[in-house]
């Protein structure tokens, strides 16, 4: 088959996978290039699996996967074009130093650097970010924005931003890759690919990751939608239900009535759980204290942080972060 491919080698993959990785995620990466291979006939990839210890490394869900090598591997870096960072729960406690300077070491050899899920957090902190454009599981966009002002966090699927590839995790892997795919063996062996993983849309860089609301509520609720919005928007600074109302052209008890009809709570009771559901984001993705993060989501202390959290979870910040 003529793939278009024009490079006599095979474009060497590394993928590095930290504890507590997602396993769809990085799953979702290397089964594209399996497939491109097949589909073209020929090795138009290869990759090499590894953990920070050359041991396996268990994923979020659970299942150990066995690695090729360490980092510490003189075979490492052999040749490799791209490395990825394999990203999951947990980051900021699997973000070890002996990682973040080895990723600093990978990047001044010339290899190219991705992540997966929240595997630009390691590159972030690493420092190999900064003025780069990156994507991150929509989950954790307002830490790694808060976390690392330097970095400009998109909500696209996939970004590509010269020689750093940043996906947001869950299977968008396989269109970041299928891109990469498409660029080397051409659109063909792209679209075979796609077809084998029955995947009926190849989702652009610039597509969004969220289900849109609208998808949820129906479209009927256009008011709720920009309602919502607002509340996703403004979680540092709270506004008041008073001027989501008047915002929407609606009086405050429309306003609840639309609440209770398409999200089954109060508007006031929704700001809230968008609000804990960041404050909980940043206990896992930063070692940012209870006040910081009380701060950072609107409320008035950590006190009254730690009340409303535990309400809501059935337990307090802090078992929150240890789990």
């Amino acid at each position: 088959m003529n793939n278009g491919s024009t490079r006599s080698t095979p474009v060497r993959f590394g993928f590095l996978m930290i504890n507590d990785f997602t396993l769809i995620s990085m799953s979702s990466a290397i089964e594209p290039l399996r497939m491109a291979n097949r589909i073209s006939g020929e090795q138009v990839y290869t990759w090499r699996t590894l953990s920070e210890t050359g041991q396996p490394v268990t994923a979020s869900d659970g299942i150990s996967i066995n690695v090729d090598c360490g980092i510490n591997d003189p075979r490492a870096l052999d040749n490799l074009d791209i490395m990825i960072v394999c990203g999951g729960w947990n980051v900021e406690q699997n973000s070890t130093p002996a990682v973040l300077r080895w990723l600093r070491t990978v990047s001044q050899t010339g290899i190219s650097l991705g992540a997966t899920c929240t595997g630009s957090f390691l590159l972030a902190r690493a420092g190999l970010l900064d003025g780069y454009r990156c994507s991150v599981h929509w989950e954790n966009i307002g830490a790694l924005t808060d976390t690392f002002p330097k970095v400009h966090v998109s909500r696209s699927v996939y970004t590509i931003d010269r020689d750093r590839f940043t996906c947001s995790g869950g299977t968008s892997p396989v269109d970041m890759m299928l891109h990469f795919v498409s660029a080397q063996c051409g659109a063909v062996v792209s679209a075979g690919v796609a077809e084998q993983f029955i995947y009926d849309r190849i989702r652009q860089s610039s597509d969004r990751q969220r289900v849109p609301l609208k998808h949820v509520v129906g479209n009927q609720s256009a008011k709720l939608i920009i309602a919502v919005e607002l509340m996703e928007a403004n979680v540092r600074e709270t506004i008041s239900q008073s001027d989501i109302a008047a915002y929407t052209d609606l009086s405050r008890r429309q306003l609840q009535r639309l609440f209770q009809r398409y999200l089954t709570c109060t508007p006031s009771r929704y700001y809230l759980q968008i609000r804990l559901a960041r404050a909980r984001e940043l206990l896992h993705q930063t070692s940012m204290s209870l006040v910081e993060i009380s701060n950072l989501t609107g409320f008035v202390s950590s006190s009254h942080f730690s009340k409303s959290f535990k309400e809501h979870f059935g337990h307090s910040p802090s078992v929150e972060r240890q789990q």
